[in-house]
């Protein structure tokens, strides 16, 4: 019953906090628009100023609701890959989609030159890189999903994930070592990732993505449950082994293949924020830590998403590097104060 208060007090606070943070994250920017002309331009009324209004509409908000979108689902993958793979540095990028991703860009940014003008003029915009992204990370996909259905040991999918990821790495940097500067940096400013490009077209397609991933990840909740306990217990009480790693293999291709796509490769969200909803629930219930993880990872990509608008500033820092800087010291505060994980 005390569990039970305690998570619901929980729950209500990370509420409230990702209603702040969605808000602040429309506010601060290098134009700071006071609080009460969001609240009034998103209710369907109208800022004081014109320009806060386009600025609201066409660029804060697409970008608010990416971030959230991108913590939702990096954060959902990291957990299923955990437990799945019953290993605490399992993250979404483990079955080596991001690396597919990046192998598909590289191809299309760093071989532009090798293309007839009007074709390297479609590849490199922005929609061709999408395209790339999206086609290198589903062939990774559909390769780990034909070796997920030889192979019956579970590890032996995350040692291949991360073979195709070495693999794919190693074709990426030989495309580098023969790229001019301007391609290199091209290249280097998309794997940094970016919340900010994406038009509310491009946001519908990533928001039907996710939620595809989500509602299948919120169907495998009874056999992540299942696999806290192991795979031979869990096919004891019935399980369907083969069909929930498909499933569960299938929802963090779609998250983190669709993210990577749209938004670049966002390190750290995906590892980390399990473990913070793990630490400040203190359970192992995937019913409590699927909408933790669903809150924290939010929260957490719209507060980076703030500190990366360096507010009152004309610099913009990279998403990338910004989720593992605030990152990586919360985690390692959380595991030193509970010393016992």
């Amino acid at each position: 019953m005390v569990s039970k208060t305690r998570n619901t007090i929980l729950f209500t606070v990370l509420g409230i906090g990702l209603l702040l943070m969605f808000f602040a994250s429309i506010s601060l920017g290098s134009v700071t628009i006071p609080l009460k002309d969001v609240f009034a331009s998103l209710t369907g009324g109208y800022a004081a100023k014109s320009t806060w209004e386009y600025i609201i509409i066409n660029y804060r908000l697409p970008k608010a609701i990416t971030a959230v979108l991108v913590g939702t689902g990096l954060s959902i993958s990291g957990l299923l890959m955990q437990t799945l793979f019953r290993n605490p540095l399992a993250g979404p990028y483990v079955l080596g989609l991001s690396s597919g991703a990046s192998l598909g860009v590289a191809f299309v940014i760093l071989g532009a030159g090798f293309l007839p003008s009007f074709l390297s003029v479609i590849a490199l915009s922005s929609y061709g890189i999408v395209l790339a992204s999206t086609l290198g990370s589903t062939l990774v996909l559909f390769l780990v999903l034909i070796v997920s259905q030889r192979l019956r040991d579970t590890m032996a999918i995350l040692i291949v994930g991360l073979m195709f990821g070495s693999f794919t790495t190693a074709i990426v940097s030989v495309l580098t070592y023969f790229s001019t500067a301007e391609q290199l940096q091209k290249f280097t400013f998309w794997s940094m990732g970016n919340l900010g490009n994406l038009s509310w077209t491009t946001i519908g397609i990533l928001t039907f993505c996710v939620g595809i991933g989500l509602l299948l990840s919120a169907k495998s909740i009874k056999p992540l449950n299942a696999l806290l306990l192991g795979e031979n217990y869990a096919k004891s009480m019935g399980l369907n082994f083969k069909q929930a790693r498909l499933v569960i293999i299938f929802a963090t291709s779609i998250l983190s293949g669709a993210i990577t796509a749209f938004a670049g490769p966002i390190a750290f969200v995906g590892l980390a924020v399990p473990h913070i909803a793990k630490l400040t629930f203190q359970t192992s219930n995937h019913t409590i830590l699927f909408w933790s993880t669903l809150f924290f990872g939010s929260i957490i990509m719209l507060f980076c998403d703030i500190v990366s608008q360096m507010p009152g500033f004309e610099v913009t820092l990279p998403i990338n590097a910004v989720t593992s800087i605030i990152g990586a010291p919360v985690v390692i505060w959380l595991l030193v104060r509970k010393r016992n994980f």
